[in-house]
């Protein structure tokens, strides 16, 4: 399965990832933003791209995921710091993620809402029906993206599920990689650093939650994600244990020590805010497994740990002096046009006082071209300022020779400005419009530039992912392909030899070197007929397999048993063959890492299964078709060229390691074969064989039998009158 997860790099996100690449599915990844710091470890591949971007639908295409996640308000790229302004982007995000999804025609896509759409306290838990009372700018984009979601559901026939997670928590992450929301957000980790900073917790009683751990609601959210349709379109998923703050301060305050107090701000009536997650447990059941007390004391002591981490030093002053300077910096470069105009209207002052009288530059006017210079360089705020510092320059040199008053009253004056700032703005604006139009085709030809690496990039990703899909296709173990390649591969042996070979395959398939394969005896027992390695062996000869509770369980329901918790009683992965209902083979592995304990690999164990299950039915039928030739006639004793094609399998086997067996030679002097066969058979294994060989001698092959462990068999013989040896050294 093929998911796309929407969102930032944090401890929600990481966990997604394990859990899916765990159970062996395929997850994506669509950033939100261009950072390449977030590493995002064991996605599948990788999209960093930002949620405005015009390639969304392109991306979604590519991937054609068959559930799209977007984390929602546990996307750490959006900073709620000014909340109506980032509700907005949030909203217009969620947007453009739905419509591109709606677009594909195909998929699930699966939003993750939060307990913050309730800000009404409730005497009894929340149902999904409840209407939401979000009254903060984040709790009310929060639902207002679960309506979007609803209504793309009914409006378009999309197939959207929100899933709200009740107060959401986790373990801290180190301060430099955690968002302000989620210090604030975690109750556990904001009152250990409140402990830490002031030695003393605050906390309210009349607040009442449910926390829900980050691993607990990956697990929920898994079974959300495989299930194949739903039957509500929004479930409320929470732990379901309540707790009020200060209960959960006085656990924080016992991990941190004696020197933490807490303070009682107790007052006004109980807030409790719990979300009911019976519909969910109910349909897809629901196991906690972290509880917050004991999660508690974890934070508390990671906090304490690292306590530098979040205490206040001098670097974090040097940081605000840092950013005094650099704003002041911005200001001095903003001045600089102003400060170099002035300086260079002295020179200018200077050449048209020196101009006045003379017989050559008497005409020429230097203020004018002063202006249009700064007009040409700057634009039309410089050119307004030199203007001014002009006129002030030509007013100043006229009232060398004339009263202020004649040259205020003189309309050549005014005539003389007019023309000044006419020639002035006219140039600046002209120059201001050729600016504009170069910066809006620079901007479009670096918008198209960016487009067309965006598409680069993806079809980048595209042929990786294509190179890599035809690799598993062609090359990989894992193909059905190949899987069908190497068990066709059984249908070159005898059909004595098959399940001698099967357990070889089945190694080569799941990489692993210790494989074994039990055949059912009865209802109760199974003997071992192959095995590729000692510690495959490990059972034993004969196991009751009724008493393997844990592995029984799941094999009699036709599912595939993998040893989760490790019981070393156990073998890793196992898996039955059945002929209608009754169990005939049990395939069992081990040496395989714990990574690859996952749902794909359980599949393929069961494709294989069927694959041997075929070759073994064809050979069986094989030797039911010529059980009358093989037999002498009215006995269980095979005749000579049946029972050497038997001893000559079992030998094959033994020297590739795959089997153990032991040859009795019997001594039936004086003894109807006949009665012989019929009396020996009685003291015999249903996996053990009488035949005779070429020497007229009757042998009995016992399998999976060591030499030390044929001497029962041999006393078992005597008391009825039969004297047999271990014979060993056959040249066939």
């Amino acid at each position: 399965m093929d998911v796309l997860l929407v969102g930032s790099d944090n401890q929600l996100m990481k966990a997604l990832i394990n859990k899916l690449n765990k159970e062996g599915h395929c997850p994506y990844v669509l950033t939100g933003s261009r950072d390449k710091n977030s590493a995002y470890k064991n996605a599948y591949e990788r999209y960093r791209f930002p949620y405005d971007n015009d390639c969304l639908k392109e991306i979604v295409d590519s991937v054609r995921p068959d559930v799209t996640i977007f984390l929602g308000c546990y996307d750490f790229n959006f900073d709620w710091t000014d909340a109506r302004k980032e509700s907005v982007r949030y909203l217009t995000a969620l947007q453009n993620i739905l419509s591109s999804f709606a677009l594909l025609g195909s998929g699930r896509f699966i939003y993750l809402s939060s307990e913050e759409v309730f800000a009404q306290p409730h005497k009894e838990d929340i149902a999904e029906d409840e209407p939401v009372s979000a009254i903060s700018f984040r709790g009310v984009a929060i639902a207002q993206g679960e309506e979007v979601c609803q209504n793309y559901r009914k409006r378009m026939n999309t197939d959207t599920v929100v899933l709200r997670l009740d107060h959401l928590y986790t373990l801290p992450e180190p301060k430099a990689s955690e968002s302000p929301y989620h210090i604030q957000n975690s109750i556990c980790t904001r009152m250990s650093i409140e402990a830490i900073q002031t030695g003393r917790i605050r906390a309210n009683a009349s607040k009442i939650f449910s926390m829900l751990y980050v691993d607990d609601a990956v697990e929920a959210i898994y079974k959300a994600l495989i299930r194949e349709k739903t039957d509500k379109s929004l479930y409320h998923i929470s732990s379901g244990e309540c707790i009020d703050e200060l209960s959960l301060a006085g656990g924080i305050q016992k991990a941190m020590g004696d020197k933490v107090t807490i303070t009682d701000n107790t007052s006004g009536n109980p807030m409790r805010i719990v979300l009911d997650s019976r519909a969910f447990a109910a349909e897809f059941g629901l196991t906690v497994f972290h509880h917050v007390q004991e999660v508690a004391k974890q934070t508390a002591a990671y906090v304490k740990k690292y306590s530098h981490e979040y205490v206040e030093t001098e670097e974090e002053d040097r940081d605000t002096v840092r950013d005094i300077g650099q704003r002041l910096l911005v200001i001095a470069k903003a001045l600089i046009p102003f400060a170099e105009n002035f300086i260079c209207f002295i020179p200018f002052f200077m050449l048209n006082n020196r101009a006045v009288g003379s017989a050559y530059f008497a005409n020429l006017d230097f203020y004018l071209l002063y202006v249009l210079l700064f007009a040409v360089v700057y634009g039309q705020h410089q050119a307004t300022f030199s203007a001014v510092l002009s006129v002030a320059g030509y007013c100043f040199r006229q009232m060398y020779n004339r009263p202020g008053l004649d040259v205020l009253l003189d309309y050549n004056t005014y005539v003389w400005i007019a023309q000044l700032f006419i020639l002035g703005l006219i140039v600046g604006y002209m120059r201001d419009q050729l600016r504009a139009i170069r910066g809006a085709n620079k901007h479009e030809v670096q918008y198209m530039e960016h487009q067309l690496d965006d598409i680069q990039d993806i079809n980048t990703s595209n042929i990786r992912i294509k190179n890599m899909l035809e690799v598993q296709l062609i090359n990989q173990n894992d193909s059905i392909g190949k899987i069908y390649e190497i068990t066709s591969s059984l249908d070159q042996y005898e059909p004595s030899e098959v399940l001698f070979y099967a357990a070889e395959v089945l190694g080569r398939l799941v990489d692993s070197k210790d494989v074994a394969i039990y055949t059912v005896a009865n209802r109760s027992y199974a003997r071992l007929f192959s095995a590729t390695s000692r510690a495959a062996r490990m059972l034993g000869h004969s196991i009751d397999y009724t008493k393997m509770e844990d592995m029984y369980g799941l094999l009699k329901e036709k599912r595939v048993y993998i040893n989760r918790s490790m019981d070393d009683r156990y073998p890793l992965m196992a898996n039955a063959i059945f002929a209608g209902d009754e169990m005939q083979l049990i395939l069992m592995v081990w040496g395989i890492p714990w990574e690859r304990m996952t749902l794909g690999q359980a599949n393929m164990l069961v494709i294989i299964g069927y694959l041997i299950q075929n070759a073994v039915l064809r050979a069986n039928r094989y030797l039911e078709a010529l059980e009358r030739e093989r037999y002498l006639e009215g006995t269980k004793i095979l005749d000579t060229e049946a029972f050497e094609i038997l001893v000559r399998a079992y030998q094959k086997a033994g020297n590739k390691g795959l089997t153990e067996c032991t040859i009795l030679q019997i001594d039936t002097t004086g003894r109807d074969l006949e009665t012989a066969g019929k009396e020996l058979a009685k003291l015999m294994r249903q996996s053990d064989y009488i035949g005779k060989m070429a020497d007229g001698q009757l042998y009995a092959l016992l399998s999976n039998t060591e030499t030390k462990d044929a001497d029962f068999v041999i006393k078992r013989f005597e008391n009825i009158g039969y004297k047999s040896r271990i014979r060993e050294g056959f040249d066939l």
